[in-house]
């Protein structure tokens, strides 16, 4: 996270601004190479940075929050920048929202059709953690366990079968 008092001390230090050392800090290296090389814009870009350096270090600060959102790949580790608490809330929601919605496509593509394994296949998570959020949505009665014609346990999602019935479940 940057700071403007950092910020500031490198603006300072850098002929106030003529070198461009805080537009470094801020990850503005083209700036930075620029105001080097001109002396700060000839000490116009230097002034301008004296006024505007707190909402360059905040929009710095942003971008870093998104790219960790954006490039972080772990599964459910989608993080929207600053309060804690926030972030704990909602890091589980999203997790939670994002394997439902792989459930819920993987049905719809399937005839509404589901195994855990399919469902671990396209979520990254284990076949246990999948076969558990497969467990929820059917005690919430958004799913049906049944047997397949072969024999195997299947989840079911009514609302995705195309037909009347289902060819590979066993009717009741």
């Amino acid at each position: 996270m940057y700071s403007t008092g950092i910020a500031y001390f490198l603006w300072f230090i850098s002929g106030m601004g003529t070198l461009g050392f805080h537009r470094f800090y801020l990850g503005k290296f083209g700036t930075g190479l620029l105001y080097m090389v001109t002396g700060g814009l000839g000490g116009i870009g230097s002034f301008y940075d004296l006024i505007t350096l707190p909402i360059q270090v905040r929009e710095a600060n942003l971008r870093n929050a998104y790219r960790e959102v954006i490039y972080d790949r772990r599964p459910g580790r989608v993080e929207p920048p600053f309060s804690r608490d926030f972030k704990t809330t909602m890091r589980s929601e999203i997790k939670k929202d994002t394997l439902e919605r792989v459930i819920l496509k993987t049905a719809k593509v399937n005839n509404g059709i589901v195994t855990p394994s399919e469902v671990a296949l396209e979520s990254g998570m284990s076949i246990d953690q999948a076969k558990n959020a497969l467990e929820k949505l059917v005690n919430k009665g958004h799913a049906e366990l049944r047997v397949s014609r072969n024999g195997n346990m299947v989840y079911f999602f009514s609302e995705f079968l195309k037909k009347d019935r289902h060819p590979d479940l066993e009717d009741f």
